[in-house]
């Protein structure tokens, strides 16, 4: 394998590929010695807040690029065969948190329900769940991504209206799998809208037994993701990994 060292926020970054898509890996400069890591699973480099301090901590983090940021089923499959590379080469542990922002949750979720063998808990946050919601705009969203969604994955609204594979179908997988979820939303999101999306998984794991910690940020729309004081993410992955 040949990789192409960077630095990434004062971080060995090794960049290489792996089924022909472009992967990451950022090293800790102090591992801790227990091979966790996180999985970015989209929009690399965006709001990094928590994924330097895990990083600090003695984390990897790991990214490989998606097919479309709208979700085909072989990002998942790659992602369970970059779980499999990092543990063979690396020794990195079989399971990682994925970290999904926007549509990110998307292919947190699809790859939990595909492969929970390689999922410690999830982070989600303000996770596109509802199609008809995001990219469609037949809610509450002000903001839409419909053609592009066309574009990329050749399914229309017409189809969607009885679709059963959207990312809030997978629910009852995780619940099932007994994978832990830090959600965060906030309450004014006009591009991904709690009230369609986030909500719907929050009341169906609590009502399912599901293990849940939630954060709902006031007054705040889709971004920024994430939180100022990144502690309560970081005591929900050391609590579950």
């Amino acid at each position: 394998m040949d990789y192409k060292e960077t630095e990434w926020y004062g971080f060995k970054c090794l960049e290489f590929k792996l089924l022909d898509r472009r992967a990451l890996l950022v090293v800790p400069n102090q591992p801790n010695g227990s091979g966790k890591w996180l999985l970015k699973t989209e929009y690399f480099g965006a709001f990094p807040n928590f994924e330097i301090e895990m990083l600090k901590r003695g984390y990897y983090l790991a990214y490989i690029a998606n097919k479309t940021r709208w979700y085909h089923p072989s990002d998942s499959d790659a992602k369970a065969e970059l779980c499999k590379f990092l543990q063979r080469e690396f020794s990195l542990s079989e399971k990682c948190v994925p970290v999904g922002m926007s549509c990110g949750g998307m292919h947190a979720v699809y790859f939990a329900d595909r492969y929970p063998e390689h999922i410690a808990a999830l982070y989600l946050d303000a996770p596109v769940l509802n199609l008809l919601s995001c990219p469609c705009k037949l809610g509450v969203a002000t903001n839409g991504f419909y053609e592009e969604f066309v574009e990329h994955t050749g399914v229309t609204v017409s189809e969607l209206l009885n679709y059963r594979n959207h990312p809030i179908d997978r629910a009852e997988s995780i619940v099932k799998n007994n994978i832990p979820v830090m959600l965060i939303c906030g309450d004014s999101d006009d591009t991904v809208p709690y009230v369609e999306n986030g909500k719907i998984l929050s009341e169906y794991m609590r009502a399912n037994g599901g293990i849940l910690t939630e954060i709902l940020k006031p007054n705040c729309n889709h971004h920024p993701h994430g939180l100022e004081d990144v502690a309560p993410l970081v005591e929900f992955v050391e609590k579950y990994y």
